[in-house]
């Protein structure tokens, strides 16, 4: 056995954990990882000599490289995620749940011999700012040069995470394997009585980067409760207004609904001119914590971004777009050899496949449409982008802050072409919880007069809290009783409501304009209307100076047509009626409040 180290530790705990890992996985030799550059240079060079990873432009993609997973491993896959706890309740209704003896008896069994010929790369990483209070530690093995390429853009990696663990075995533990890939043999397992995360058949993205979705969210949604904070699928902005006045905040929102473009804001000309700026702390995962003034404090746990690289564009979001030019790793897009650069679909306004391009699968492109009749594009539509935060062009300098940024306002947001309004506000911190745990987007596109189905996503986290849903709701609502006057203020928006077959709304950098009237209500500086759903905007309230909307557009925004509220709440009841045997009391009460005015209204 070759043992390699250039970190010094002398953690019984650590080591303990290596030994097991080692046991388990019989490999050849044992790394174990300092984050150093020299030591990302040797990976990436071996990378590269076995054709894994292929260098690109110099010129206009600096120290970046370009990589296909396999075929058969392109995303998270729930159907093989799952919670190991003891007592099943304890995962409840929205995560699978396996018990843990037999979990551990079907993964050791896949695992043994897995890293026969192998390197076992130890990786120390840390979750947060180092000097941080509110961070911590992890420990992960795995098999996968890829992985530890990307765990030292994601997490901060090495010695200085060794000493700030010290004697202490309060870490989190990960065993990764890709193995031989078999999605037949592919699970992503957590034991949250445990801290520990047990990944086999996978070396993509979220299913193998354990520091990011399992660690972060699904063991540390489970920590938080534990220890009285909050781990949530989360961006965190700054938003400073011309008179220097600063305000900070979270938003959730789930897949395809904006998140990494409110995280990365551009203000319009006029507004950037008049002062306005938001600047960007965090794109993914806020970890939340009460502060010693009473307050709730946020810190950004990653280091990088893990960001989708379709549709991604200099018009959709062009601070990723420069980000991603330096030292970035792009997995699953097409490849131009010509240029010798990365592309995707939505890269500019108009696709153009340049000849010989190289698609995600590793073969030259040729258009082909699938059964549908669409374009079966070059780059797979789950393309990512794994980027140094520090490359952001909008990244604030508080951004990994040990003491996090204090939070003013909370969003929460999904994607729906009718029923729900621009903006708004709830009443109450409980209100505001209803307003999150209610969240939806369309499944389907909506019929004229009707709320579409919705697909229900509280607060974003359906596949990523680690314990059961209504314990996790009131979490949230003993929060606000512990924060209570110094509770930030909870918003829900929606820039996707449709009139046929255009957005309403232009959204991207035009959505400061709603921050802006976000930013007057925690200051207390404007009145709203009531609605059945809580406070709202007037028409003239939000600023649409040169915008050129339709007539009409802004009462049709804020509109709240009964009809349609009373089918959304329809769905909502049988929505939450997956949950009633364990349903917090101060939410049924602000649900049947809420129904309440609805059905007053209807009547």
């Amino acid at each position: 056995m070759i043992y390699i180290s250039r970190a010094k530790f002398k953690n019984p705990s650590v080591n303990a954990f290596i030994k097991q890992a080692q046991e388990l996985f019989l490999p050849d030799q044992v790394y174990i990882c300092d984050g150093s550059s020299e030591e990302d240079r040797w990976l990436k060079n071996k990378l590269v000599a076995c054709g894994q990873l292929t260098p690109l432009n110099p010129k206009t993609f600096s120290d970046c490289f370009w990589t296909r997973s396999n075929p058969n491993d392109v995303a998270r896959v729930e159907k093989f995620t799952v919670i190991c706890s003891k007592d099943p309740g304890d995962a409840g209704p929205t995560n699978i749940h396996k018990d843990p003896t037999e979990m551990k008896k079907i993964l050791g069994t896949l695992s043994a011999g897995g890293m026969k010929g192998r390197t076992m790369f130890v990786i120390p990483y840390c979750m947060g700012p180092i000097a941080s209070k509110y961070s911590q530690v992890g420990v992960m093995v795995t098999d996968s040069e890829y992985v530890v390429i990307n765990m030292n853009i994601m997490a901060r990696v090495g010695q200085a995470v060794l000493d700030k663990l010290g004697a202490s075995s309060d870490f989190v533990r990960g065993l990764h394997s890709v193995l031989d890939c078999n999605p037949e043999r592919r699970w992503i397992a957590h034991f949250p009585e445990e801290d520990l995360i047990w990944s086999v058949g996978s070396g993509y993205g979220g299913n193998a980067l354990l520091g990011k979705k399992c660690h972060a969210l699904r063991i540390g949604s489970t920590r938080a409760r534990r220890q009285g904070w909050m781990a949530e699928h989360m961006l965190i902005i700054k938003v400073k207004r011309p008179d220097g006045r600063a305000m900070y905040g979270t938003a959730a929102f789930p897949s395809a609904c904006g998140k990494t473009n409110m995280a990365m804001l551009i203000p319009p000309a006029a507004y950037r001119q008049a002062g306005w700026e938001v600047t960007t702390i965090g794109d993914d995962i806020a970890w939340l914590n009460m502060g010693s003034d009473g307050r709730l404090y946020a810190i950004n746990p990653e280091a990088g971004f893990f960001g989708v690289m379709s549709g991604t564009s200099e018009k959709t979001n062009p601070n990723f777009m420069h980000a991603v030019h330096r030292s970035s790793v792009l997995t699953n897009t097409a490849f131009n050899p010509d240029t010798r650069e990365p592309w995707w679909e939505g890269m500019t306004d108009h696709d153009v496949y340049p000849p010989g391009l190289i698609d995600w699968r590793g073969n030259t492109y040729e258009i082909k449409k699938d059964e549908n009749g669409k374009i079966i594009p070059a780059a797979h539509p789950n393309a990512r982008g794994t980027v140094p935060a520090e490359n952001c062009p909008s990244i604030d300098p508080q951004w990994d802050d040990p003491n996090g940024v204090p939070i003013d306002f909370i969003l929460f947001g999904g994607r729906r072409t009718s029923g729900a309004p621009l903006v708004v506000q709830g009443r109450t911190w409980n209100e505001g919880v209803w307003l999150g745990a209610t969240m939806s987007s369309e499944q389907t596109a909506a019929a004229e007069g009707k709320v579409g189905s919705l697909r229900f996503d509280p607060m974003a986290m359906l596949p990523f809290c680690g314990y059961h849903i209504c314990d996790y709701f009131q979490h949230w609502l003993d929060m606000g009783k512990r924060l209570g006057d110094k509770a930030p203020k909870i918003f829900r928006i929606n820039s996707f409501r449709k009139r046929g077959n255009s957005f309403l709304w232009p959204g991207f950098g035009e959505n400061i304009r709603v921050l802006e009237w976000v930013f007057k209500r925690c200051m207390n500086e404007i009145d709203a209307t009531e609605s059945e759903l809580g406070y709202m905007p007037r028409t003239t309230d939000i600023n649409t100076e040169d915008l050129k909307l339709q007539p009409g557009v802004m009462e049709e925004m804020l509109n709240l047509d009964p009809d349609m509220l009373w089918d959304e709440m329809r769905q909502v009841d049988a929505q939450l009626l997956k949950f009633v045997s364990k349903l917090p009391a101060g939410l049924k009460e602000v649900h049947e409040q809420i129904k309440e005015h609805v059905a007053a209204r209807v009547a």
